[in-house]
């Protein structure tokens, strides 16, 4: 009879009476070897779940074996080793990370199947992670569209610098095509503050080669280390190969470029030509009023840097070239202007004079072939930068007598032969008016009056005509009004209108006060009896000259006549007298016939008054005149501003016509002037001589 085995796993047996015991005793009994150092034996799982008071796990039945075949047991599998430290700590590292997922995403839960709720979690997750990555390729996608063009262009634009290229200022040529101004190759240097990397570095290597002082080095280092703005000049118009030496060491964000200086070829003509800032711009003279003909267009250069504010080769291009400026061909000549200049410095300082001008034209033209400006400074020296010829008015003078007595004479209310009563000494409205040199009541014709310079004489003579037609006469001759030069700041001198002249200027305008003159007006009137009575504007400017080098002519002067021919023929002959026999005798010329006419006018003070010789009195002593008499081809003024009152070389005759002479003997041999064959040189006797008189 076969009997049926079962065998059974002592494990899965229930257990026994005293197990608690046993369990008590082994956990005792672990405890001791704990304690006495003796290592435990390794546990099963079951006795591991036994001890932490899990239900132990009931072994699976084995499966059931047809009767007859004989049950194989399968012995228990070996433990596995003991894995290697290195690969223990990866797996607990692992465990940890899917630890972590779990706790945040999923609570912790033995089961596989997960809850709604972790569903639920999931599906926020999932949604939130789609919703930033569809966000981010939509941003992405509006960049790239419809912002691209702008954050490109935005990028560019910080890599790009651009530099203005100063256009060539045109030149300023003489007559004869001689440089008067002219611009010279300078570089300057800059620097960006924003790309400098060392401020204090740069500064010193900047300073060594430009020789800066400490306090300047300083300066630039603290400019540099600001950064409050990208763009701050180093040094301005510098020699090139110094600029050069910079730009050599290559220091970030400092660069060089083109500015041009001006530099006066003649600084006679100073005055005249006047000057440019900095930044190539007029300030004064024909700089100024020429300014946008000669300026040119600048043009751009564009550059594309890095970043430490180098350029990068092959990006940086110029995008608009600059234009030089046209050229300007004056009436000047700069043999005369130097020449002028210096003779009217000698006689100021000769005279200890304030200051003084000179103006040398074409008599038929009106071309300035000169204009000389000097004034003393606060410290005793000279200078003429200012043209005060053109800008500044003085009462003329005596000089202006010509013009009251051309105006008589034109109008025929006398002749050059007319006679009048002259006093020495006369009250018009409680102001005494008296000739310069005492004298009885004397019978003298008009052109003695001119002769002697007769105050008392002018007076009568002048008051032939109406101060209304007086006044005509004068803005006919150019005074009330500016001159078509058009120079920057020139003065209209003053002359009023008849109906608002006063008291005395009712006669005083005769002689020459009451009203007021530029020295460029006064030789412009001057001149209309050299041409033959005909008003003739001054002029400057000759013609332009183009980037093209083609030239441009200006167009003549224009003219108006003022007296006849005959009146102005009689005032020529009366003005030789006037050089030959009258006050003008220091402005004769050896081989030349010159006429013209002295001036002394008395300045007014503080206080309102002319003053007197005892109280301080100033005076301003001119002379004008044309030569050759017979056919002029230049007219000439000199006026001493002040000279020395205690002086007899205080009057027009003896301070301004020694100058006059000069100046006319170099203009004669300089444009080749000659005399007509048939000039007369003054006579031996002289027709007016009285004794005891003399005029200014």
């Amino acid at each position: 009879m076969t009997v049926r085995q079962h065998t059974t796993s002592s494990r899965g047996a229930q257990p026994r009476k005293g197990a608690a015991r046993s369990t008590s005793t082994a956990t005792s009994t672990s405890r001791a070897r704990s304690h006495a150092g003796v290592a435990e034996p390794r546990r099963s799982g079951t006795q591991q779940r036994a001890r932490h008071g899990a239900r132990p796990v009931a072994r699976k039945p084995a499966p059931h074996t047809p009767r007859g075949v004989p049950q194989v047991k399968h012995p228990r599998s070996r433990q596995a080793p003991v894995r290697s430290r290195a690969r223990g700590k990866s797996r607990s590292r692992k465990k940890s990370t899917v630890g972590f997922v779990r706790r945040v995403l999923i609570r912790p839960s033995r089961t596989k199947q997960a809850t709604p709720i972790i569903k639920k979690r999931l599906r926020w997750a999932v949604a939130v992670l789609v919703s930033l990555l569809i966000f981010l390729i939509g941003k992405v996608g509006y960049l790239q569209t419809v912002s691209g063009d702008d954050y490109r262009a935005a990028g560019l634009a910080a890599r790009m610098r651009t530099t203005t290229l100063r256009a060539e200022r045109g030149a300023i040529f003489d007559r004869n095509g001689r440089e008067i101004a002219m611009s010279v190759p300078k570089m300057t240097l800059y620097a960006d503050p924003t790309m400098v990397v060392d401020p204090t570095g740069t500064a010193r290597a900047i300073a060594g080669l430009m020789q800066f002082d400490p306090v300047r080095e300083q300066e630039l280092a603290t400019t540099l280390a600001a950064r409050e703005s990208s763009f701050t000049f180093v040094a301005r118009q510098i020699d090139p190969a110094r600029a050069k030496a910079v730009t050599d060491l290559r220091l970030p964000g400092v660069g060089a470029y083109k500015e041009p200086d001006r530099m006066i070829v003649d600084p006679s003509a100073l005055a005249v030509v006047g000057g440019t800032d900095t930044d190539g711009i007029g300030t004064a003279g024909l700089e100024m009023q020429y300014n946008d003909t000669l300026a040119g267009k600048d043009g751009r250069f564009v550059r594309e840097q890095d970043k430490d504010g180098r350029s990068i080769p092959g990006a940086s291009n110029v995008e608009v070239e600059p234009v030089p400026g046209n050229d300007l061909v004056l009436t000047l000549d700069r043999s005369i202007q130097f020449q002028l200049n210096q003779a009217l410095l000698s006689r100021v300082r000769q005279v200890g004079a304030r200051g003084g001008t000179a103006v040398v034209m074409n008599s038929k033209t009106g071309d300035v072939y000169a204009m000389a400006n000097i004034r003393r400074k606060e410290d005793g020296t000279y200078s003429n930068s200012g043209n005060y010829a053109a800008v500044e008015a003085h009462e003329t003078g005596s000089t202006a007598k010509v013009f009251s007595i051309a105006a008589a004479i034109n109008e025929g209310a006398v002749t050059p032969d007319s006679v009048f009563h002259v006093p020495g000494i006369q009250k018009f409205d409680e102001y005494v008016i008296r000739d310069a040199y005492p004298h009885p009541t004397q019978a003298m014709p008009v052109r003695e009056i001119l002769v002697k310079s007769s105050n008392l004489g002018t007076v009568l003579t002048a008051q032939r005509i109406s101060t209304t037609t007086l006044e005509s006469y004068l803005h006919a001759f150019g005074f009330g009004d500016k001159t078509a030069l058009e120079f920057p700041n020139e003065s209209a001198g003053i002359l009023k209108p008849a109906e608002k002249w006063q008291g005395t200027e009712k006669i005083t305008v005769a002689y020459g006060y009451g009203f007021a003159s530029t020295s460029l007006q006064l030789v412009s009137a001057m001149n209309v009896v050299a041409n033959n009575g005909t008003y003739v504007a001054p002029r400057l400017v000759l013609a332009t000259i183009d980037d093209a080098g083609k030239m441009h002519n200006v167009a003549p002067s224009a003219t108006r006549p003022v007296l006849t021919q005959e009146t102005a023929t009689q005032m020529n002959l009366m003005m030789r007298d006037v050089v030959c026999f009258g006050t003008g005798t220091l402005a004769k010329i050896p081989g030349m016939t010159v006429a013209g006419k002295t001036g002394t006018g008395y300045k007014v003070q503080n206080d309102g008054t002319y003053g007197s010789d005892t109280t301080g009195r100033k005076y301003f002593a001119s002379f004008v005149g044309f030569l050759p008499a017979e056919d002029p081809q230049v007219t000439i003024l000199v006026s001493i501003d002040e000279p020395d009152a205690g002086s007899r070389d205080r009057f027009g005759g003896t301070a301004a016509a020694p100058v006059f002479s000069d100046i006319g003997a170099f203009v004669a041999r300089e444009l080749r002037i000659k005399p007509p064959a048939t000039t007369q040189p003054c006579a031996k006797a002289d027709p007016y001589a009285r004794a005891g008189e003399s005029g200014h």
